[in-house]
């Protein structure tokens, strides 16, 4: 038998949550800054040039998806508020 576990969301979980992505947004953002600093004292063309063009380019995809994931988390906590709601309104 599996044990599971029922997580119960609030409106109130959406500003941590928020905070969360917000907190992620700015390290992503200097981080890539940071890169881009280190990648401009190499010379053109090198090993680690191209490795740090490679990492730049993996690490700048993760804040392409933030939105969706943004939407998801508050369609996830929307629905479970709409569910709740609508199972214990008897």
């Amino acid at each position: 038998m599996e044990n599971k576990k029922i997580v119960h969301f609030n409106v109130g979980d959406i500003l941590p949550l928020g905070l969360t992505l917000v907190v992620v947004g700015i390290a992503l953002s200097y981080g890539l800054q940071v890169m881009g600093d280190v990648q401009d004292d190499m010379t053109a063309n090198s090993a680690e040039f191209n490795a740090t063009a490679n990492a730049i380019t993996g690490v700048a995809k993760l804040p392409e998806k933030l939105p969706l994931i943004a939407t998801v988390i508050v369609a996830a906590i929307v629905l479970g508020i709409v569910v709740r709601y609508l199972a214990f309104r008897n």
